[in-house]
């Protein structure tokens, strides 16, 4: 999968694809409909994908608190397992935001991407204010020589798929749920930074990853999936993981802290993907660390028969 972050200075192999446009925070079995219907639009054409970075939500409301589900890499690991040839990573900017329905339309779209055609969400706007709508973008499609197919919107049960609806489920600790709607378990993805190393001298060394931009999921112990992928350690592990603030150890800065099973080796300045499993329990301040590590025992013996069962 080539990335290319400027729709001015796009190489010639670059253009002519089908994309689907949106935000794909998640990629969740909505969005991956629309990238289906992608797919099939055009066969022969290269499959494509337009987003923006930062997330426009970002850019906009500097000051909210985080809500993305996903950083850019892990959203450009997510679509590249599904198929994706073309990620076209725009950059979101003062100049990209001022562009009106139109001009979007016509000098990213048709003149700077190339593309032959395009697949959006029925509640798809685009352009300066959020100014245009599906039906523009089907007119604006015949004057500029794109084609345009409107998905309907995924629905599961009778609920709407959304990241809007993933994040609730996350901040009530029902990853099972999330994933439903994800069709892949909620991972969190980051390099392994330096830690405090309490873990190690509780005999649970972890490795640690900021959790910083992302929307927080309820905070406590959860049975994980890790896979390692970089470094010499590159495979797939079991592990149990707290994501919190620590209340056992003071104030601090909410992070991911994962214990990898039947692990030995550094992991520090590699890549994870941790995989939200099952929620175990909320973060607990304990009276002594002896207390502390007889529910560590108690949860990882938990997670490793969760794990096994799946």
């Amino acid at each position: 999968m080539r990335i290319i972050r400027d729709y001015q200075f796009v190489r010639p192999e670059d253009r002519g694809a089908t994309a689907a446009i949106g935000n794909f925070d998640g990629v969740h079995v909505g969005h991956q409909a629309v990238i289906d219907i992608a797919r099939n639009a055009a066969p022969d054409a290269p499959l494509g994908i337009v987003t923006f970075e930062p997330h426009p939500r970002e850019f906009f409301a500097k000051d909210a608190p985080p809500f993305r589900l996903m950083n850019a890499e892990a959203k450009a690991n997510r679509l590249e397992k599904l198929g994706v040839e073309r990620l076209y990573q725009l950059n979101f900017n003062t100049s990209l935001s001022g562009l009106t329905a139109e001009e979007f339309a016509r000098d990213v779209i048709a003149k700077g991407l190339g593309l032959t055609h395009v697949v959006v969400g029925a509640d798809f706007c685009f352009g300066k204010g959020r100014g245009g709508n599906v039906t523009m973008l089907q007119e604006f499609g015949e004057k500029y020589g794109f084609g345009v197919t409107v998905a309907d919107l995924v629905t599961q049960d009778t609920a709407q798929v959304s990241s809007t609806n993933i994040r609730a489920a996350l901040a009530e600790g029902r990853t099972r749920d999330a994933a439903e709607m994800l069709s892949h378990w909620h991972r969190i993805e980051g390099e392994v930074i330096q830690g405090d190393q309490r873990g190690r001298e509780l005999g649970y060394p972890t490795a640690n990853m900021s959790i910083d931009g992302l929307h927080p999921p309820k905070f406590g112990v959860y049975a994980v999936l890790v896979d390692v992928l970089t470094g010499p350690h590159q495979g797939s592990y079991h592990g149990a993981a707290s994501i919190g603030v620590r209340p056992m150890f003071g104030v601090n800065r909410p992070n991911c802290e994962s214990f990898l099973f039947d692990f030995k080796g550094d992991l520090y300045g590699e890549t994870l993907s941790v995989a939200l499993v099952d929620y175990l329990r909320g973060e607990e301040k304990f009276d002594s660390l002896e207390a502390l590590i007889t529910q560590m025992d108690a949860d990882c013996d938990r997670a490793r028969s969760i794990l096994a069962a799946l």
